[in-house]
Formats: structure tokens, C-alpha cells, sequence
């Protein structure tokens, strides 16, 4: 059976705030847990009304600490944005308080604008072309301790935390392969290069210590309800989400609108019939089928589901169905 996982930006919702957004998370990450759901992370963003996880190590401790037995990790870590030391002494804290369970998941993408970047890091000299010897550096911390080791992560040395490479395009798809470690590609939002990346990946992956073969996790989006017309109708909240982003003015994430195709523009209905879409919407069937699909396609050993729905029950709800969908697949 393909694993099947849940990515949570935890969502500020239109008249919501960060504290609800984060007990909504918590809440979801219990009932994943309950459902079978394989690890849940959340993703490093800044500056964005509408996300609640930017503090993405503090958050996965909140998760882990309400949760007993389902993974917990980042998707991901935006790598540039910090020292590789800060985050293994962080995420060597969390393996040390939650064994076996934390996930690191590394980008390097900054996750917001240049002038929040800048904020972040204090400059930008950095260079994001020093992500793989980054990538190694943070790696190596987590190894067991050298006595001829002038810095060491403390708490992170030994724990050895399972490292991911996230991207969207060729270059992390090759990092990966040549490392030797599982890659997620974000076909869930930017899937134009995805059938390139996973050829890239798995042409040039190399053995190592954490991995033997080449194991490849994608981004899914799912919107399923108990029909297909109340999918459609929840579904409408992530479409205007999009297309505020598309004009680079990001928001909360706004209430659904019935019947939004025609509310739209024609250079917004341009938008979404040009936006590649790795994506299953509808009623358990629909989901099955369209999960089916798009796994049988890429041969992907993981999904992790991103399911924007602005109710939280309703988004509770489409979990469930989708883990129903992904059962039924396994039998």
C-alpha cells in the first residue's frame, strides 16, 4: 500500500487567528493518528496572513506532545533562512524528546519575499547555490560524536534524523539521487517539472546510510465531502486563495462561495484552466479513483494529502474520506 500522509499549513482562516489555527492543528493530527494517517508535517512560511506554522520547529513540538505514535516533521525546513547548526540543535531537541517520530524535511526556497528574507537572515549574502554543502553540514551533526569535532549539536549529535529533500524543480530532484535520501516533490503546488524531477531522482540515486533505494514522496491536493456538489462548493476557498496568490496579494483563507465559475473573470478562469492540477476532488469514488491515478502514473511510494477547506470539520471530514479512499485502494 502507497503510505498516505497529511501536510498542514495550519490555516488562519477569514476571522480566525493563530491560536485557533494551531488547536485546529492539533486536533487533526489526533484524529490522522486515529485514522492511520503515516506522518504529518507542517511547512516553514513567513509573512503570510494565512499560515500559523513560520515557528515550524515549535509547532512540530506542540503536535508531537498531543500525539503518541504518528510521525511528526517539517515539509519543510527553508534551509537558507538559517545556520544548519540552529536546526539540528532544534530538531535534535525534538528527536530527543519524541524518539523515532521527527522528520526533516529541507528546502531551499526562503518560503517568503525578499524583503521578509532579509528580516529572516539579516542579509542576503548567502547563497543558495551552498545548499548541498549545507545539507551535509546539518547531516553530519546528527551523526554520532567526534572527538576531533570543534562544533557539535547539542542536543542532535546521534540522533541521526531521517533527512528529506523537498523541491519543485531539477536540482533537488538531483540532490536527493546523489545523497542518497527520500525526495518530495510539491507537485501539489507547483507540478510542472514533476514526470523531469522523479526521472532526475531516480537516475542518479545513489545508496547510503539512511536510504538503500530511491524512495519518492508528492504533493496531492484533495477536497472530498459526501458528494461531489459539496466538494465543488468547499472547494471554492482554495481557488480564491489561488488566485490571490496569482496576483501576489496573499490572504487568510476566505470562506466558500457557491457557484464561484461564474463569478470569475475571464483572465481568472485563464488562470485555473492553465494551472496543472495534481489534485483529487469529489465523493470517496472520486477521490479512490483520481489517488489511483495519479499513483499508478508516478509510482509513488507516499502521498501527503493537502486539504484546504476553510470549516474544520469539513476538513476533518475530507482526511477521513480520503484515508477511506486510500484503504479501499490497499484492498
Amino acid at each position: 500500500m502507497t503510505k498516505i500522509s497529511i501536510l498542514d499549513l495550519s490555516p488562519i482562516t477569514e476571522g480566525s487567528n493563530p491560536s485557533a489555527a494551531l488547536a485546529n492543528s492539533l486536533d487533526l493530527i489526533q484524529h490522522g493518528e486515529q485514522w492511520g494517517y503515516e506522518r504529518y508535517w507542517v511547512a516553514e512560511h513567513h509573512n503570510m496572513r494565512g499560515i500559523a506554522s513560520a515557528a515550524t520547529a515549535v509547532v512540530i513540538s506542540h503536535l508531537a506532545g498531543g500525539t503518541s505514535n504518528i510521525r511528526v516533521g517539517a515539509g519543510g525546513i527553508m534551509l537558507p533562512n538559517h545556520s544548519p547548526l540552529v536546526i539540528a540543535e532544534q530538531f535534535g531537541t525534538l528527536a530527543s524528546l519524541y524518539p523515532d517520530r521527527i522528520d526533516l524535511g529541507l528546502g531551499r526556497a526562503p518560503g517568503t519575499d525578499q524583503n521578509t528574507a532579509r528580516a529572516l537572515r539579516r542579509t542576503l549574502a548567502g547563497n543558495i547555490d551552498d545548499f548541498p554543502n549545507d545539507v551535509l553540514e546539518l547531516q553530519n551533526y546528527f551523526k554520532e560524536s567526534d572527538s576531533n569535532a570543534r562544533v557539535s549539536a547539542i542536543p542532535g549529535e546521534g540522533t541521526y534524523v531521517p533527512l528529506w529533500i523537498l523541491g519543485s524543480s531539477l536540482f533537488g530532484a538531483q540532490l536527493a539521487g546523489i545523497l542518497g535520501l527520500p525526495f518530495v516533490f510539491a507537485s501539489h503546488f507547483a507540478p510542472a517539472m514533476l514526470k523531469q524531477a522523479i526521472d532526475v531522482y531516480r537516475d542518479n540515486f545513489k545508496p547510503s546510510d539512511q536510504l538503500k533505494v530511491p524512495y519518492l514522496m508528492l504533493g496531492f491536493n484533495v477536497c472530498a465531502a459526501e458528494t461531489n456538489e459539496e466538494a465543488e462548493y468547499l472547494r471554492s476557498s482554495s481557488i480564491i486563495s489561488l488566485l490571490s496568490m496569482q496576483k501576489g496579494k496573499p490572504r487568510q483563507l476566505p470562506k466558500p462561495v457557491a457557484n464561484l465559475r461564474q463569478q470569475l473573470s475571464q483572465e481568472e478562469i485563464y488562470i485555473l484552466e492553465n494551472t496543472p492540477r495534481c489534485a483529487a476532488f469529489g465523493d470517496v469514488n472520486a477521490i479512490r479513483e483520481g489517488m489511483r491515478d495519479f499513483i499508478e502514473q508516478h509510482n509513488a511510494d507516499e502521498l501527503i494529502l493537502v486539504s484546504s477547506i476553510f470549516d474544520h470539520q469539513a476538513r476533518l471530514n475530507s482526511y477521513e474520506i480520503a484515508m477511506e479512499a486510500a484503504m479501499a485502494l490497499a484492498a
